[in-house]
């Protein structure tokens, strides 16, 4: 099956529901893209509603909820919950609103100007949550989720054990059936609980006589379930995180959430939405870091002018909002791939109803972590870009204040240590590389995504003498742009057949290898991204079209260097002498490329973020 036929348009929308991966090996036009710019008027008063809660609640309650106090985090979260905001992926018969995914994503991105509040504020509507809306039962859901809607009772998710973190299927928690059928008994530890010590509702992981995988709901008060101590943490220090201990913790039998021995499949399937909403709520910190470090460096005065006037200060401060672009765009863009895909599984359903073919519940039947699974690729990229970007912003804000950066009395420290956090939770940034990287060869394998053909071709291409191309697209805008990312989708393609061929069905085990290619994929991923979002701002004459442009620049000359140095390790790692020689020349041939000029496009970035004070787009 090839990858256009595994691609559904939503009527009306335009959004194309690709097939998950498919980016590496199609080209997508700027109207089949979600972009921010494409949000409807009830979608921008949602961010806008965010972002004054933000302002007028969370950044007021910063030091309350960072030194702990009593029901200080409670309070902001029962503020978010009056506006619906821990709702929104509930549906409404259970006491929420069922937004789409785009409206969800706005509220994470702009509440996220605390990392302490955005933990627990996303460990609540997600990991928590979740696992409920899609595999409780409808008495498991109406007695929960209403209390969960409201905040009522804050949800916590035990997985993670002192023992098995990455390894999560290696969980030493076990459960086992009373005689009578009636209960379940839990003996075990947890670890790492967010809102552990504030939750009203724990999902809880364990092995049925220590063979079959499975979760259970368990509240907070029954008899042999033991909150601990709260973590003194680096960093996210305002959140609550808790082992958890189980000692004969007695159960109804009721409360098994989905099938026994099944629990791995509601594990994994939220933690992509985990590391979707990851990378969302590292968009709204680094927009929120960057306002932070174009006010200190108008503000600061040095040699007789405000040090943003300086072209290292201003390389940081275009440098952030480069990256920053390209994570929004990804961000947005497979919300809209979401959105589109459970769209088009419901209209499908509507169809089946209309036919009398499965009923009058077809259409309400939607399998939504299925769908959401077919973006697992790039959930993990989301996860790991973002993750690595915002530890980026947050140390250039370092740089830029100085010394006054590194002092408690600022919130530049704070941002720093709450940072290095993102890059473990929701599996840490070295399993989600092997994650790109082995998804995409297992959908090639199966036939899901014609990933080996694609690959085929491209070395084929390239054992073929060099064609000199034709400049009939040169003067266009962002050509230049679009050149290079044709070029790494290539490098990509050919690094990954090189390793194929070297490793076969060990390339698995060649982690270092893998997490070259995850990157290489990522960056794929992210300069398209940010490349249609900047060529549907020129089509439609948007006045940051010229901003976005001149980023989207300085990310493909980076692109470029960085899967170039990515390609070069793969292919070293896989051959030598004549065959490794033959392999660099078609890599240097690809990578042939003019680079735009850096400084010009860097200081026009900054001058713009400076004019603003923010975030150009």
């Amino acid at each position: 099956m090839d990858a256009v036929a595994a691609s559904t348009i939503v009527a009306g929308a335009g959004i194309v529901a690709a097939a998950g991966g498919s980016f590496l090996l199609e080209s997508r036009t700027p109207d089949e893209i979600f972009t921010p710019e494409d949000l409807n008027e009830e979608q921008r008063q949602i961010a806008a509603t965010a972002e004054r809660f933000a302002r007028e609640e969370i950044l007021p309650s910063v030091a309350a909820i960072e030194r702990k106090e009593p029901g200080a985090m409670r309070a902001v979260m029962r503020k978010a919950a009056e506006l619906g905001f821990t709702a929104v992926d509930i549906p409404e018969e259970y006491g929420g609103l069922g937004m789409d995914k785009v409206s969800s994503t706005l509220i994470t991105d702009h509440i996220s100007v605390l990392a302490s509040f955005s933990t627990a504020f996303g460990a609540h509507i997600g990991i928590a949550t979740l696992p409920l809306v899609w595999y409780g039962t409808e008495e498991q859901k109406r007695r929960y989720l209403p209390k969960l809607a409201t905040c009522e009772w804050i949800g916590a998710y035990g997985l993670s054990e002192a023992s098995s973190g990455s390894d999560a299927m290696n969980i030493r928690t076990r459960a086992a059936l009373t005689p009578d059928g009636a209960y379940y008994i839990l003996n075990g530890e947890k670890q790492w609980l967010t809102n552990g010590g504030t939750a009203g509702l724990y999902t809880v992981f364990a092995k049925i006589d220590g063979e079959k995988f499975s979760a259970f709901l368990i509240e907070r008060g029954t008899p042999g379930l033991t909150v601990g101590a709260e973590e003194h943490k680096l960093g996210i220090r305002g959140s609550s995180t808790c082992p958890l201990v189980l000692q004969d913790c007695k159960i109804p039998k009721e409360n098994l959430l989905g099938e026994a021995g099944r629990g791995h499949h509601i594990a994994f399937n939220v933690l992509n939405v985990g590391r979707f909403k990851l990378g969302v709520a590292c968009v709204g910190g680094a927009r929120h870091a960057l306002a932070a470090m174009i006010r200190y460096a108008k503000e600061r005065r040095a040699f007789g002018k405000s040090i943003a006037e300086f072209g290292l200060i201003q390389r940081k401060i275009s440098s952030a909002a480069v990256q920053l672009y390209a994570a929004e765009s990804m961000v947005y863009r497979t919300a809209g791939l979401i959105d589109s895909r459970l769209e088009g599984a419901r209209l499908d359903g509507a169809r089946l109803d209309e036919a009398k073919l499965e009923g009058a519940s077809a259409a309400q039947a939607v399998d939504v972590p299925r769908n959401i699974e077919e973006y697992a690729v790039e959930c993990s990229i989301l996860k790991v870009y973002g993750s690595e970007m915002l530890t980026m912003v947050a140390d250039e804000l370092i740089a830029t204040m100085g010394g006054f950066g590194y002092v408690k009395e600022y919130p530049a420290e704070r941002t720093y240590r709450d940072a290095r956090i993102n890059r473990i939770f929701e599996g840490t940034n070295e399993i989600n590389r092997l994650i790109i990287t082995g998804w995409m060869m297992k959908r090639a394998m199966s036939g899901k995504l014609p990933l080996l053909a694609a690959i085929k071709r491209v070395m084929d291409e390239m054992m073929e003498p060099p064609a000199f191309g034709s400049d009939a697209d040169q003067g266009q805008p962002l050509a230049s742009e679009a050149a290079v990312l044709a070029a790494v989708k290539k490098m990509a393609l050919f690094a990954a057949g090189v390793a194929s061929q070297r490793f076969m069905t060990g390339l698995d085990e060649q982690q270092e290898i893998m997490a070259e290619l995850a990157d290489m994929i990522s960056q794929v991923y992210a300069l398209e991204s940010a490349l249609v979002r900047a060529q549907k701002m020129a089509r439609a004459g948007r006045s940051s079209a010229e901003v976005a442009a001149a980023m989207t620049g300085l990310l493909a000359d980076e692109t470029m260097a960085l899967a170039e140095q990515a390609a070069r390790r793969v292919l070293a790692a896989c051959g030598e002498g004549d065959a490794l020689s033959t392999q660099l020349a078609i890599l240097r041939r690809l990578a042939r490329a003019t680079p735009g000029n850096a400084v010009a496009l860097s200081r026009a970035v900054a001058r713009q973020c400076i004019e603003l004070e923010r975030y150009p787009v």
